[in-house]
């Protein structure tokens, strides 16, 4: 399939010098400096999630609930070609010049004015790659002259800004095994930090630190207990300890997918990953807590060493996974008290805080309206699980032709909420989270392991819950876990989440609509349909005193891929590629 639409390095090249770039003499160099300082400036977009915090809150207030009525689209960057699958991708904005991502492990110099292609460049990538959940890519990350990002068949690729030749690529990962990359990486005090997607095929999950100037591996630390981490290209230390929580050599095929990428806090000096489901799902083959698959965990950027971790899901058998994105924030308790804190809302239907420092458990509430699985957290922040919502062990005699026991369960394992991000507001200290109210039909199977081959050992249909919508859009107090209002969509919200001090929030929707919604009431102010899903996530920037809006809009994802009643109801959903930009007009 890949070789079908795939464009060679050298024509990507070639377009790359003619276009030329849109500012006369050498682009500014991008610092770590300008990084950690994305959240508070505005005329520009360095990282994913709007600050190395992802955070997704901008403190531009010149579109706001008066004047959002009057946002236009001021242009609209196409895609082009065949390659129109799901558009999951964030963009940035440095020195007047757009970088998005496309899927196929594409990516585009767009001037941020007019919309006029600066250059393009299109990953070769070869037969065999084995991306899970469509053949997205989240973004890119910016640092120097250079612009990087991930491709599917498992590399690094680091572009020249100005011309999108290559400076250098680096394989993180064997692609035959399973291995891929679809988030964008990170920058931290110059190093690119990455993690890698496969756990449905049995690969171990890892966070990788790069030197970003270079490509040199500086540090790889696994997520599952048993293997060994390396740093400057030597072994270092173990991570967990060996058969702990994980039965004979499973470790070394427990999956703990790291795909969503991580966050940065700069006032701990910690990044906060996130790691996916243990593999196979089955979880009768695979006894123990299986560490530190479903968890969140702390990591010293400097050494690779792990500082703290929290199992949102101990011994997942239900593909919960636990990558769902850690935001710091600062926790304000109804004594006035402060609480340097961190929050995820995860697919198993929780939404969780933690102390941001050392990870202990402050609260867990549920954001959905069912939650089968587990009645609650108890005070030590371990699951109350309701034991016949497992579904059954096949060895043990249940079910025909070798399966276990059917259950149905809520959530999905597409879960209450999947990869795309929430995001806070520092105005109203609340975060709003794109859920999905849906459930499954789930049963194990025997399954062994094969390299390159999915490894599973479940089967599964999604159902819808409701009859009038899937998606919901929710407001949570983290003090409380109360829900101050929600937005109920017909169709599941597959795309991120923007707050702004103006007192919005935008999102899209798979029916093909940016919408913009009072962030205290959740009335719906604004709404625009761009032709395809959208499955991304929208930002915002500020140029010649203008505050302009932007969004990716291509329908696809998992959801098509893998959601069973679901997938019928969206099937005909257009899909696309396009980059819409939004401003207000100027006055006459």
């Amino acid at each position: 399939m890949a070789t079908i639409f795939r464009r060679s390095v050298a024509a990507a090249a070639l377009a790359a010098a003619t276009l030329g770039f849109a500012g006369a003499g050498l682009a500014k160099p991008v610092t770590d400096k300008d990084i950690l300082a994305d959240a508070e400036t505005t005329g520009d977009v360095l990282t994913y999630g709007l600050g190395t915090e992802a955070q997704r809150f901008s403190p531009l207030e010149l579109v706001n609930k008066d004047t959002v009525k009057g946002l236009v689209p001021v242009w609209a960057f196409s895609f082009g070609g065949e390659k129109q699958r799901g558009q999951e991708s964030q963009p940035l904005v440095v020195d007047g010049v757009i970088y998005v991502t496309g899927s196929y492990s594409r990516i585009w110099a767009v001037d941020a004015k007019t919309g006029k292609e600066l250059w393009e460049y299109n990953a070769r990538l070869p037969d065999g790659i084995m991306p899970c959940c469509d053949v997205i890519n989240r973004g890119a990350a910016v640092y120097g002259d250079k612009v990087y990002f991930g491709t599917l068949d498992a590399k690094i690729v680091a572009l020249n800004r100005e011309t999108g030749k290559v400076v250098w690529s680096k394989a993180i990962e064997d692609y035959k095994a399973g291995y891929s990359i679809t988030n964008a990486p990170l920058i931290v005090n110059g190093m690119l930090i990455t993690g890698v997607a496969g756990g449905e095929f049995g690969v171990v999950g890892k966070v990788y630190a790069l030197d970003a100037e270079t490509g040199e591996m500086k540090w790889i630390r696994p997520v599952i207990e048993g293997n060994m981490g390396t740093r400057d290209g030597k072994p270092s230390t173990m991570t967990g300890t060996k058969n702990a929580s994980w039965e004979g050599d499973q470790w070394q095929t427990g999956g703990g997918g790291t795909w969503l990428g991580g966050t940065y806090d700069p006032k701990t000096g910690l990044l906060f990953y996130g790691t996916g489901n243990p593999a196979p799902w089955n979880s009768w083959l695979r006894p123990g807590d299986n560490l530190y698959s479903a968890s969140r965990l702390a990591i010293d950027p400097k050494t690779g060493e792990i500082v703290w971790h929290y199992q949102t899901t101990p011994h997942d058998g239900w593909d919960f996974d636990g990558v769902n994105e850690a935001i710091p924030f600062d926790l304000k308790g109804a004594d006035g008290k402060v609480t340097p804190a961190v929050a995820t809302a995860d697919r198993n239907g929780f939404f969780f805080v933690l102390d941001r420092a050392t990870g202990k458990f402050i609260s867990a509430k549920p954001f959905v309206s069912r939650h089968d699985w587990a009645t609650g957290y108890d005070d030590k922040g371990r699951p109350i699980y309701n034991p016949e919502f497992r579904p059954g062990n096949p060895a043990a005699g249940g079910g025909a032709d070798g399966k276990g026991k059917s259950v149905f369960t809520a959530p999905s394992f597409l879960g209450g909420k999947n990869w795309m991000p929430m995001a806070y507001s520092k105005k109203t200290s609340l975060f709003y989270i794109p859920s999905n109210e849906w459930g499954m039909d789930i049963w194990n199977e025997p399954i062994t392991y094969k390299k390159g081959a999915a490894y599973l050992g479940a089967g599964f249909t999604i159902k819808p819950l409701y009859e009038d919508h899937i998606g919901v859009l929710r407001a949570i107090d983290p003090a409380t876990g109360k829900i101050k209002w929600e937005y109920k969509n017909r169709a599941p919200l597959w795309g991120g989440v923007l707050t702004t001090a103006g007192g919005l929030v935008f999102t899209g929707t798979p029916e093909g609509y940016l919408k913009a919604f009072d962030d205290e009431t959740g009335k719906e102010l604004w709404s625009f349909n761009t032709g395809s899903g959208v499955v991304a996530s929208p930002i915002t920037w500020d140029m010649d005193g203008e505050q302009y809006v932007a969004v990716v809009s291509g329908w696809g994802g998992a959801v098509p891929l893998w959601g069973g009643d679901v997938a019928e109801y969206v099937k005909n959903f257009n899909q696309g590629g396009m980059l819409w930009v939004f401003k207000l007009p100027k006055k006459s």
